[in-house]
């Protein structure tokens, strides 16, 4: 049995689900229309954008985390013990807390390349749309100036970076 690869907006029972049987006693379930008819149409959920099998792939969630292993289903019956259930409950927080705080981490991490290709794009946009900014030629000159330093020392790490790549 497979369930459905996107995001659903909250935990379904059972009974909410969309399910298809294929031969050989294959059942797929699905949590709306929109992801049945995808799988009708024969879509890899990993290259439809709005599906978390997208998301993981394509590196924008986490896929590999400690925590993942505690929300697991266990299909065994245990004893009701009072203290159990409390102890079961606490953990339950703390993991979650865990959770949240990895997952901000992941998204800090990913942000920060994004900032740096963003500063990259928004140098090149200002430098070849200079002479549409209303400032004093003289304003103009300094911020080419400028541009044209920093080009120059990105380019210059850029180099020893690869310098150190080969000497490895």
């Amino acid at each position: 049995m497979r369930l459905c690869e996107s995001p659903a907006p909250d935990p379904l029972s059972a009974t909410q689900l969309l399910t298809q049987r294929r031969a050989g006693q294959q059942i797929f379930r699905f949590c709306r229309s929109k992801c049945h008819a995808n799988f009708k149409m024969k879509r890899n959920p990993r290259k439809v954008r709005w599906t978390k099998a997208f998301r993981k792939a394509a590196g924008k969630e986490m896929v590999v985390d400690a925590t993942f292993d505690f929300e697991r289903k266990r299909n065994r019956a245990v004893k009701y013990d009072r203290e159990l259930v409390g102890t079961t409950l606490r953990a339950m927080k703390r993991v979650q807390e865990i959770k949240t705080k990895r997952e901000e981490r992941f998204y800090k991490a990913r942000m920060t390349s994004s900032k740096q290709i963003a500063k990259v794009q928004d140098r090149k946009e200002l430098k070849q749309g200079i002479d549409l900014i209303s400032i004093s030629t003289e304003k103009k000159e300094e911020v080419r100036q400028k541009l044209s330093i920093r080009e120059r020392v990105g380019q210059s790490a850029g180099a020893n970076d690869a310098a150190m790549d080969e000497s490895d």
